[in-house]
């Protein structure tokens, strides 16, 4: 059994997120025989021995530090000694390689791909390039820079109009759990929305609206693909709000889908981790066109959201691996490439 410390929160956005999703880790973790440790980290970027009892966490506690390089937790009594990180955060600073960069320079083995393969998927531009040219289908899309889109943002919507038309959806390039995302039915719909996006990230994404199904698959590094799921919006698209605060939010695991269907879209989900350079998990999300051109790749998270009634553990549990067995499994994958 190994020590593991359970990161959550986070600078980002998505630091409530987190901080849900590592009450249930660190239960999970203790059930299969680990000692946990929970790491706070707060919104000005500061690490915290937190109490682990709260539901949910708080980033709040003794101040701590990353012993560089050592891996060992510094500043509060003892050196606290730690095997393995498990960090359960999301969007910039916990999910795009910066935090993996720290734990490769403390020599700690960690939960989750390293520093390329959650730089490359953090960026929903860069990802969507290289899958394309490994032959996944993705949807149109065009990227928007903060300066281009100042200097003449007639221009840009003039471009959008002409080359994907309308509605079309605007989104940060770089953050994650539907956080600046927003629709765009005409012009100046699109250009609120690009101001909206732009507080987030410099770069934008404007993607043609597709109408499909949504649909998710689990992947472990193998790479293995659990049985995919589908998300169901009751009506509109799937928000923020829809996705963590609306309970008409249907989430059906397996997805009802042929088998061939299956099998396509898990071969997919495989490809684009290894496409990617994933390591440990990922969720990979595609846009399903029935009777149109199929699968198409919407992003891939890198540490999906974290709970039991979480897409990815439904997704694997509906497989035949309950939660505490995954979180116990992407423990024993981090030890495993330390070797």
């Amino acid at each position: 059994m190994a020590r593991v410390a359970v990161f959550f929160g986070g600078r980002s956005e998505e630091h409530e997120v987190s901080c849900v999703s590592a009450v249930s880790t660190l239960t999970a973790l203790a059930e299969k025989g680990h000692e946990t440790i929970a790491v706070g980290i707060d919104r000005d970027g500061e690490f915290h021995l937190a109490d682990p009892t709260g539901s949910p966490l708080v980033a709040e506690g003794p101040l701590v530090h990353l012993e560089v390089p050592g891996g060992r937790l510094l500043g509060h009594g003892q050196p606290v000694t730690v095997d393995v990180a498990f960090p359960v955060l999301h969007g910039p600073f916990g999910e795009d390689g910066t935090i993996q960069g720290l734990f490769e320079m403390a020599d700690l083995p960690y939960v989750g791909s390293g520093v390329l393969g959650s730089a490359i998927a953090m960026d929903k531009d860069v990802a969507k390039r290289l899958c394309r040219e490994a032959g996944i289908p993705i949807g149109k899309y065009l990227v928007v820079r903060g300066a281009e889109f100042q200097m003449a943002p007639g221009d840009t919507a003039g471009r959008v109009g002409g080359e994907l038309g309308y509605p079309v959806f605007v989104k940060p390039a770089n953050l994650g759990s539907s956080v600046g995302i927003g629709k765009a039915e005409d012009e100046a719909s699109l250009k609120d929305a690009i101001h909206a996006a732009m507080d987030h990230d410099r770069k934008v994404l404007v993607e043609a609206e597709v109408r499909g199904r949504e649909i998710e698959v689990a992947v472990l590094e193998g790479p293995r693909a659990s049985v995919p799921g589908e998300i169901i919006v009751k009506s509109g698209w799937y928000t923020y709000e829809a996705k963590y605060r609306d309970d008409a939010t249907r989430i059906d695991v397996p997805a009802a889908l042929s088998e061939a269907a299956i099998a396509r879209v898990r071969d997919l989900a495989c490809r684009a981790f290894t496409t990617l350079e994933c390591q440990g998990l990922a969720r990979v999300d595609f846009f399903y066109e029935e009777e149109g051109r199929g699968f198409l790749l919407n992003e891939v998270n890198t540490m999906p959201g974290f709970t039991p009634r979480s897409m990815f553990p439904m997704m694997w549990a509906a497989s035949g691996m309950s939660y505490p067995e995954l979180c116990d499994e992407l423990v024993g994958l981090a030890l495993a490439r330390r070797t």
